[in-house]
């Protein structure tokens, strides 16, 4: 089996990479991916939630360590999640297997510009309406209307299914209390210098 090359090996690579790319092309294989890793994370999801439809989140991520780096993070909820940049949101129906976009958020500094902007292109006129909504607070008023659904927040959902989430609370098992560690246990004679250690 072959070795599978990290995340850094591969940035090293891209960074020494002299060629150019036409963006569109870029643009479409990653967008094929996307769908690819959605349809997958909504598949996985389908025998852990009851309901027929649920939402797929792709959150884009840097890395710390590794400059130029962009890490897709996919995840599933039963409502709609908070809003955030670098953020898409999907609806995924489990029976249909089909994806409906409901909102796709850029960087907050993208976010700032384009809700800033008096005028924007007409390839960025839901950007710009999605972006101002979340600045005005009115984000899930607005993709209520926008799309013609009722679903619930994050807090609305919570609120409206308290009982049953307090109840399977309860079935959790408490870990009790955790003996922390004795350091009077510990004797000079046990700590070996690993300058003066000699293997036998």
């Amino acid at each position: 089996m072959a070795k599978r090359k990290t995340a850094g090996e591969l940035a090293l690579k891209a960074a020494s990479d002299k060629t150019k790319y036409d963006p569109l092309e870029v643009g479409y294989a990653l967008t094929e991916d996307v769908v690819a890793q959605l349809q997958l994370c909504g598949e996985r999801h389908s025998t852990i939630f009851d309901e027929e439809e649920y939402f797929l989140v792709l959150i884009i991520a840097g890395d710390p360590l590794i400059k130029g780096i962009r890490r897709h993070k996919y995840a599933a909820f039963l409502h709609m999640p908070k809003p955030r940049p670098e953020q898409s949101c999907y609806l995924y129906n489990k029976k249909t297997k089909k994806i409906k976009r409901l909102w796709t958020l850029p960087s907050a500094m993208v976010m700032a510009t384009i809700s800033e902007m008096r005028m924007v292109a007409e390839k960025w006129r839901n950007t710009k309406n999605w972006c101002d909504a979340f600045y005005a607070g009115k984000f899930f008023e607005f993709i209520r209307k926008q799309h013609n659904v009722k679903y619930l927040s994050e807090r609305e959902f919570s609120d409206a299914h308290s009982e049953e989430i307090i109840k399977s609370r309860s079935n959790e098992v408490d870990p009790g209390l955790t003996e922390s560690f004795d350091f009077s246990k510990i004797k000079v004679d046990h700590i070996v210098d690993t300058k003066t250690a000699r293997a036998a």
